[in-house]
């Protein structure tokens, strides 16, 4: 070690204070302004500084001052008070003017002291002379007994008249000061002003700060002193997913072992997927994982309310990044700024949002280079975005991060049951992720955060099965609400038609069976049923119509038994519709239409204000969705009639016990005829509500 390294390491550890925790003086412009403050404040106060002693003074004291003529003047200061001056040889000899002395110490050797006065404030002037007046009367009487001579009497009268001199005086520092604060407020209520619009410190983490900084990015930065605790540890499930954002952060740690063969690093990445899935979750795993400066904001952060800030946002971002290179840039919900421009016409030409856009897609992929700066961004917008933002050169590969299947499912319950006391004999993960086709990562960790809370409110130690059904239950249908009165034969319908949905979906094969159904009202619906869906990656038409026969089967119910219909299937009504309208004019399900498909996958609305068949194919579309429907309901009556006598029963169960099972099925209809192909199905949960209440059914994707 040379002896320049010996000398910097000894006087670091000179610096360091002897008392652990001391706080460390750094000077700062605030100190300037705060003795500027206390210079001004002392100005104001002091006056004109001159070595006098003023005393306040009440009338009582004052009318003896006047009575002795101890007095040497009085001036009355802008009508306000008055000044009454002390002849100084009473001041130093009689004590009742002990007051008025000065300190010894205020002296200047070989000078002398000004005169002493009292400073007697009054309330109006007028009244005040009027005081004076019976003051000098008092005089007069006093001197003139005995007096017979008139030019000793007037003399007396002249000279017991009490000169007052009047004065106008002005304070330089508080007029100034009277005159300027109106300003000084305006400027400090600026500069609140900013500091709230800039939305935080540059100590949070983010690199904007003052009032002329708020085109400053306002990216939070993760580095070595700021580090993301997350890794592909908490990441369960996503294995897809994550072996692409590994290849990304392998060639930051290793990029010999690519750039040996040619290869480039990839410039972005798009996350897309559905919420809560994990997007932005594997983002903070990249960050703790990749050891480089990760940058990480969210699209919004680029929109301000003055014009060219988000453009000024975006090249502040990029500047930033290129100097810490090797380094990440991840972008949160994208699509703020991302989407298709042009299709805003109201807008005008000076859209905040596309000018943003256009400055991001320029620093991606313009003339100048981002070398080892990797942009990640996540959306569940896809189809939204603009189509220069998603090209090869900018994004070049997008990652899907879809809804986990039962093995990831089972991988998320095992990473959010971790911290979780639960009972372990009761408690399956197996049959918790089959219990849970559907549900994404955040729906898996609100279910455990759930049953947490439903075991702590019934006093118990441990959280058990039934603890995670019930938070299943509630998550999908609300919260139990037991006390609510319903009329007996509103309850009886409710029944039936809970039971005309059972009965149905249990005599077709590929409708979902059911596993339970209650009409003890949850959340907004009446009444609710759980199915047992198999997962599926493409749908056939019969599946399809089977699925549309037993969603009518609750309004099928209530007209076989009761002559009429409710309200309560508006639900069901509505996702037969959507269904029916699905099959015709998207999927090519429908003979008389054809294979023809009306659907915009790109999300462009490319086909404008104009339908893209004719007023004559609106019209047979009408007809075969009609056609459709009504032939499921026809078909859904039919099953019913034939088996009355077992819809009968089943509905009064439900009357009696408010809540049945699969097993209690399968004593009135016997075992499925389906039973064996159903073994290894998937368990779902899934409501019918019986209110109005607009679910839409899941967008059926043929991978």
């Amino acid at each position: 070690m040379s002896n320049n390294q010996q000398n910097k390491n000894k006087s670091k550890n000179n610096f360091k204070s002897p008392i652990k925790g001391k706080p460390k003086f750094t000077f700062s412009i605030y100190w300037i302004y705060i003795a500027v403050a206390i210079f001004l404040i002392g100005m104001v106060f002091t006056g004109d500084g001159e070595s006098t002693v003023n005393k306040k003074i009440k009338w009582e004291k004052l009318q003896q001052v006047l009575f002795k003529k101890d007095y040497s003047k009085i001036i009355v200061v802008n009508e306000d008070f008055a000044e009454i001056y002390i002849k100084p040889e009473l001041i130093k000899v009689d004590s009742f003017y002990s007051d008025l002395k000065t300190k010894p110490s205020l002296f200047v050797k070989g000078s002398s002291p000004k005169e002493g006065f009292y400073i007697y404030e009054f309330g109006n002037f007028s009244y005040f002379r009027e005081q004076l007046k019976d003051i000098e009367n008092q005089w007069i009487a006093r001197d003139t007994i005995g007096i017979e001579s008139y030019v000793k009497k007037s003399e007396i009268i002249s000279s017991s008249r009490i000169n007052l001199t009047p004065e106008k005086r002005k304070n330089f520092w508080s007029d100034s000061l009277a005159f300027l604060l109106p300003f000084i407020i305006l400027i400090l209520i600026w500069v609140v002003f900013f500091r709230l619009m800039r939305g935080g410190s540059s100590g949070s983490g983010g690199m904007g700060g003052g009032i002329f900084n708020v085109g400053k990015s306002k990216a939070r930065l993760y580095d070595k002193e700021n580090n993301a605790k997350v890794t592909f540890e908490d990441v369960a499930g996503l294995e897809g997913a994550k072996l692409e954002v590994m290849e990304i952060v392998d060639f930051l740690k290793n990029p010999k072992k690519y750039t040996d063969l040619g290869g480039k690093i990839p410039k972005g990445a798009l996350l897309v997927g559905p919420p809560g899935t994990g997007k932005t979750l594997l983002a903070k795993a990249v960050a703790g994982e990749a050891k480089v400066p990760f940058f990480s904001l969210s699209g919004s952060d680029f929109v301000e309310m003055f014009v060219g800030v988000g453009a000024s946002r975006v090249r502040d971002l990029f500047k930033t990044a290129k100097e810490k290179a090797p380094c990440i840039i991840f972008i949160d919900e994208i699509d703020a700024i991302g989407r298709a421009r042009g299709k805003n016409l109201a807008s005008g030409s000076n859209d905040e949002r596309e000018n943003t856009l256009n400055q991001l897609l320029t620093e991606m992929d313009g003339f100048g280079t981002n070398a080892g700066v990797i942009i990640l961004a996540a959306t569940n917008r896809a189809d939204v975005l603009d189509k220069a933002l998603l090209r090869a050169g900018r994004f070049d590969r997008q990652i899907h991060v879809d809804l986990p299947d039962i093995e990831e499912r089972k991988a998320i319950f095992k990473v959010h049951t971790k911290n979780l006391k639960f009972d372990k004999k009761s408690v399956d993960i197996e049959f918790l992720a089959k219990q849970t086709p559907g549900f994404s990562g955040a729906d898996i960790a609100n279910v455990c955060n759930e049953s947490a809370l439903i075991a702590a409110r019934h006093n118990k130690k441990l959280i058990t099965k039934q603890d995670f059904l019930d938070a299943v239950d509630r998550i999908i249908g609300g919260l139990e609400k037991k006390n609510k009165v319903i009329a007996p034969n509103e309850k009886k319908t409710i029944a039936y038609h809970e039971a005309g949905h059972a009965s149905v979906s249990w005599m077709l094969e590929h409708a979902s069976p059911l596993i339970k159904v209650t009409i003890v009202p949850r959340g907004q619906a009446l009444g609710a049923a759980w199915y047992l869906p198999e997962e599926r990656q493409i749908t056939t038409k019969t599946q399809l119509l089977h699925e549309m026969i037993s969603l009518l089967g609750g309004r099928a119910a209530e007209e076989i038994v009761f002559g009429e219909v409710s309200t309560g299937a508006l639900n069901d009504l509505e996702r037969t519709t959507k269904m029916a309208y699905s099959m015709v004019a998207y999927y090519g399900l429908n003979e008389k239409i054809g294979n023809l498909s009306y659907y915009d996958s790109s999300g462009q609305s490319e086909y404008g204000f104009t339908k893209p068949f004719s007023e004559k194919t609106a019209e047979n579309i009408d007809i075969e969705i009609r056609k459709m429907i009504d032939e499921a309901y026809q078909k859904a009556k039919e099953i019913l009639t034939i088996h009355r006598d077992k819809l009968d029963k089943l509905a009064m169960q439900l009357v009696e016990k408010e809540v049945i099972f699969r097993e209690d099925l399968e004593v009135i209809f016997g075992k499925r005829p389906f039973e064996e192909k159903e073994e290894n199905t998937n368990i779902n949960s899934s409501s019918t509500e019986e209110k109005d209440i607009d679910k839409d059914i899941p967008e059926i994707k043929v991978k």
